[in-house]
């Protein structure tokens, strides 16, 4: 008993350290299980294919987000030159969604390893599917990574249809 009393002691300060350590609403912050819908307000556009949002309105947890299964040309990557359309790109999600309220839906897997959420994006107001928007624009090429391929046969198609329509970056870029 004498030499458990100690041990037992270290494990019992140490459930307590731990615990004190915790903030409140920790929990609420953790992200969204693969499938899962969650309501947020964006907070600001990083780039064409990635959002600052608050999770569940303006005072909620701070997310970085990547759009599943679309590429758009590169304007903040360090080291990186500004690609061709990329500011372009980067408007377009601006002026879709500056300030607006979404609805994401998180992809089966849930994190890139930039530890960004992966999401399918839909405009609150009116429901738009943004990824689907900026390929149906030809502000975005498509990007299919498993297990996060959903859409992928719809992207295609999408993205074809805008490079066939020499729509967008299709007809301002070299292919």
């Amino acid at each position: 008993m004498r030499r458990t009393l100690p041990w037992v002691l270290v494990v019992v300060l140490l459930l307590a350290a731990w615990q004190s350590t915790r903030r409140a609403g920790d929990d609420d912050a953790a992200p969204p299980p693969p499938g899962a819908t969650r309501t947020a307000q964006v907070v600001r556009v990083v780039d064409g294919d990635t959002l600052l949002v608050a999770l569940g309105g303006a005072g909620g947890a701070r997310e970085r987000v990547r759009l599943i299964g679309i590429d758009t040309p590169e304007t903040v990557k360090p080291g990186a030159p500004v690609q061709c359309f990329g500011r372009r790109a980067s408007a377009e999600t601006h002026r879709l969604l500056d300030g607006q309220g979404v609805r994401l839906v998180v992809g089966a897997e849930a994190r890139d390893r930039y530890g960004r959420l992966l999401a399918y994006v839909h405009r609150s107001a009116d429901g738009l599917f943004v990824n689907a928007a900026l390929l149906r624009g030809g502000f975005a090429r498509t990007l299919s990574i498993a297990p996060n391929t959903r859409f992928a046969a719809r992207f295609a198609a999408l993205a074809g249809q805008a490079r066939d329509a020499g729509r967008g970056l299709w007809s301002a870029c070299a292919r």
